[in-house]
């Protein structure tokens, strides 16, 4: 038993907890760990990813305000994702008819359905479910215009095999493969911890898309335990308004996310990010 901690610029994050896997893929470093707090986690690069009882403070956030006020949620793309837990999220949504989840490192996949198999949960068996390992920035741009009424970015911070996934080209590839009426999400960093990372993702996608606006909340384990989610749509800032029947359908499960808490999150915004977002 020992301190696993991930170190961000003089600050460490830390776990008391033991190694279980410490392996090289051909992508990145890869670390699973049992946690007397949080229970089994993930690392990639020595950076926190997720763990069995924090992974619902990333993965509700960054699914449920798309999905419950896209116009259509029957074709849903993620993107990264290795764990399940956006997986897991999006199909239980019961209008999601197909889910593909192209994840570029497969052993991320292995180890989290050896290891944490709670958070993909039944995702990994429902049919509805359609993996593949791969290049996920070549997948956005291979397919169709117009083919997907959700695209969600679960990736890890920009940089290593991540690094593609935050720049003007994917997004606007992901803008093109966006149905009328769709939502597209990724997750946008701590507003503390990676400020500057955090502003020129917000300002980029409201380039893009038209309309884009960044939702607040806590993943304690991260960088600052201060986390973003940004939201994008073409036709309006139409992720601010869940639709009521189909919130109603998934949210007495949730632990973190409500429509009052989308509401919140969204206008939790601070003031020297509003300014700094005006000033664009």
């Amino acid at each position: 038993m020992g301190w696993i901690d991930e170190e961000h610029q003089g600050v460490r994050y830390g776990l008391s907890g033991d190694v279980l896997v410490e392996e090289r893929s051909p992508f990145q470093r890869i670390s699973v760990i049992c946690s007397e707090r949080y229970g089994k986690g993930l690392l990639l690069d020595g950076c926190w990813m997720t763990a069995e009882h924090q992974e619902r403070h990333y993965h509700e956030p960054l699914v449920h305000p798309a999905l419950c006020t896209a116009q259509s949620i029957e074709r849903v793309l993620i993107i990264g994702g290795g764990d399940g837990g956006t997986a897991r999220e999006c199909l239980r949504h019961t209008d999601v008819t197909h889910l593909d989840m192209v994840e570029i490192d497969g052993r991320v996949v292995e180890l989290s359905r050896t290891h944490l198999p709670m958070i993909g949960g039944s995702a990994w068996s429902d049919p509805r479910f359609h993996l593949t390992i791969g290049d996920g920035i070549a997948w956005v741009s291979d397919s169709a215009e117009q083919s997907y009424d959700v695209v969600l970015v679960d990736g890890s911070d920009p940089a290593g095999p991540a690094v593609g996934l935050f720049n003007r080209t994917f997004f606007e590839q992901c803008r093109r493969i966006l149905r009328p009426g769709g939502v597209f999400a990724t997750q946008s960093e701590s507003p503390e911890a990676f400020r500057a990372v955090h502003v020129a993702i917000v300002r980029l996608l409201r380039e893009v898309f038209g309309h884009a606006d960044p939702l607040y909340g806590w993943v304690p384990m991260y960088p600052s335990g201060w986390w973003s989610w940004t939201f994008a749509a073409v036709d309006g800032p139409r992720y601010k308004s869940p639709i009521s029947p189909r919130a109603a359908l998934i949210q007495h499960d949730c632990q973190i996310w409500s429509p009052r808490w989308q509401r919140g999150g969204f206008d939790a915004i601070p003031y020297s990010i509003e300014l700094e977002l005006q000033n664009e």
